[in-house]
């Protein structure tokens, strides 16, 4: 399944927030698309998911928008 949450709008914590309530919903092989702006969030979301263990990577794209792809083991 292929998980999309556009957050570019909103404030830390509530893509952080929002974002742990998708990783309980994805399995085995579900892959998560995430667009943050917010500078908290893109401090503190890529914090969590290394240290959860999850394989993402970061692509900044318009406006200071950062797309990270992420994929659960």
């Amino acid at each position: 399944m292929i998980f999309q949450y556009d957050a570019s709008q909103e404030k830390c914590p509530l893509p952080l927030v929002k974002l742990r309530l998708i990783l309980k919903e994805m399995k085995k092989k579900d892959v998560c698309t995430l667009k943050i702006k917010d500078s908290a969030s893109k401090k503190n979301i890529p914090k969590l998911l290394s240290q959860l263990g999850y394989c993402f990577k970061q692509t900044p794209i318009d406006n200071n928008v950062v797309e990270i792809t992420l994929s659960k083991k």
